[in-house]
């Protein structure tokens, strides 16, 4: 009789696995002979120092402008067990102006980390979001990265309007070179200015949606965004509220800061701007967007550290913005892993792996570009965006490290108020094990997360509690409200 049961069992278990095997072999299967060469074109064999995966990956050139020899440059990882059947996430960094490779792949919650030492060497991060998502990473806007173009003007035009339209163009083409994922649910993600890329991104998606084809229709399901930027009004009083209540300020300062500047409005008195270069000031003796981690003090480093990049002229915040303070770069929590992937994305060897830099672009890799120094467009508040977007049944989600002084916590609570939102959920801790990961409340349309003890690039900080809250926000599940039992 067990001989018996263990023959059904073992059938049942063939059968089981030949449908996925079939499903799986099915699902990439029926490419044409022109996109299976795309995807050949594009497929990462091996990375320099790089240990040995399951997965697959690709990267290269999505061409937006023909006429301009305008292409945005992407990495795409598959999932790490059944991609067929996982949605697809793209990640954003935002700037504006820097890359979503530098930061987001190779310093938060990509699969690949670049290491010190003199040989190329990455380690492979065992909470990438590639764990519960296919992964797409795309450097936006063009002349971010390896993002390139033949006509000079274009980076002098830049703004939010352009970068959202070449993303969906992007988008619209990537899928075209990866049919397989198009019926996948698509979701996008990001941090800091992707307060404003992501919204748009998503308006563009679904007004293009209702004159596409069918072919071109993109099965955008929501969106996940971390330390956003999202309103000049309360991000910027957020900003003096949180350092104050550090202690990163003086009682003199904040006063002067609360007496002296209308942070609705885009002049900029004298009063205002002595008590802003204050403010500014403290903050570079430690790191704004991580108040409690470390700085880079190596020798090598230092004079990059201390050299802040140009300002942008009309990107929001319109005050804050005006000060060098505000586009320091971050620097990670290993405070020096920025140098470590400046100098892995710079090596020749690498870029031949990435099918990158094939235009031979007339300067190095850098995580942001500093020849981005107009904006022709920033809307001092995203709400209206939001709400737009909440209407049309997305799933929102917004998080936010606590530790972050660059878009802090305080910024986004008085950001959400400004919505107006029914709780439909109340504020409560949620738990990664038997320890609070942090507080969350829903709200009618849309949830916030806070995570304790991260700062700006939360997944860097807390990579476990980054990979949960993703995943819940994937199934769309609340995150657990008291440790296991």
């Amino acid at each position: 009789m067990n001989s018996l049961i263990n023959i059904i069992w073992y059938t049942l278990l063939v059968v089981v696995l030949a449908l996925n095997n079939s499903k799986t072999r099915s699902w990439a299967a029926g490419l044409n002979t022109k996109i299976t060469a795309e995807q050949k074109a594009d497929i990462v064999e091996r990375l320099p120092g790089q240990p040995k995966v399951g997965f697959k990956q690709y990267a290269g050139y999505v061409t937006v402008n023909e006429s301009h020899g305008k292409a945005l440059f992407y990495w795409f990882f598959e999932a790490v067990d059944k991609p067929h059947n996982k949605p697809l996430l793209l990640w954003l960094n935002g700037g504006p102006g820097c890359s979503s490779i530098g930061y987001g792949e190779a310093e938060e919650l990509g699969p690949f980390f670049p290491q010190k030492g003199s040989k190329p060497k990455l380690k492979l991060n065992k909470y990438s979001w590639n764990k519960a998502s296919n992964l797409l990473f795309l450097e936006s806007p063009v002349g971010v990265g390896f993002s390139y173009t033949n006509t000079s003007n274009d980076i002098s035009e830049l703004g939010d309007t352009i970068a959202a339209k070449d993303a969906y163009v992007f988008l619209v083409h990537w899928f075209k070179r990866f049919p397989q994922f198009k019926s996948h649910d698509f979701y996008l993600s990001g941090e800091s200015y992707a307060g404003h890329y992501v919204p748009q991104l998503a308006e563009v998606i679904l007004e293009g949606n209702t004159i596409a084809s069918k072919h071109d229709h993109i099965n955008l399901k929501g969106f996940l965004i971390g330390n956003a930027l999202l309103d000049d009004d309360t991000d910027q009083r957020g900003m003096v509220d949180y350092a104050w209540d550090h202690a990163v300020i003086s009682d003199r300062v904040y006063y002067n800061l609360k007496n002296n500047c209308n942070f609705s409005k885009k002049n900029l008195t004298n009063a205002c701007n002595n008590a802003l270069t204050e403010y500014f000031n403290q903050y570079r003796l430690i790191d704004i967007y991580s108040l409690y981690s470390p700085i880079c003090v190596e020798n090598q480093t230092e004079t990059r550290r201390n050299t802040q990049p140009p300002l942008i002229d009309g990107v929001s915040p319109r005050l804050f913005s005006r000060f060098p303070g505000w586009h320091r770069k971050p620097s990670g929590y290993d405070p020096c892993a920025s140098d470590y992937t400046d100098a892995y994305m710079n090596r020749v060897d690498v870029q031949a792996a990435l099918h990158a830099n094939v235009t031979k672009i007339p300067y190095p890799w850098t995580h942001c570009n500093d020849n981005i120094t107009t904006w022709s467009d920033s809307p001092s508040s995203m709400l209206p965006t939001i709400r737009k977007l909440i209407a049309k049944g997305l799933r929102i989600w917004i998080f936010s490290g606590d530790t972050d002084g660059r878009i802090p916590v305080t910024s986004t609570r008085y950001t959400l108020r400004k919505l107006g939102l029914e709780t439909v959920h109340e504020w409560k801790a949620w738990y990664t094990g038997s320890q609070v990961g942090g507080w969350t409340i829903v709200y009618r349309g849309l949830t916030f997360v806070t995570v304790r003890g991260a700062g700006h690039q939360v997944a860097t900080a807390k990579p476990r509690q980054a990979l949960q809250l993703l995943k819940h926000f994937l199934s769309g599940k609340r995150l657990p409200s008291a440790p296991p039992s």
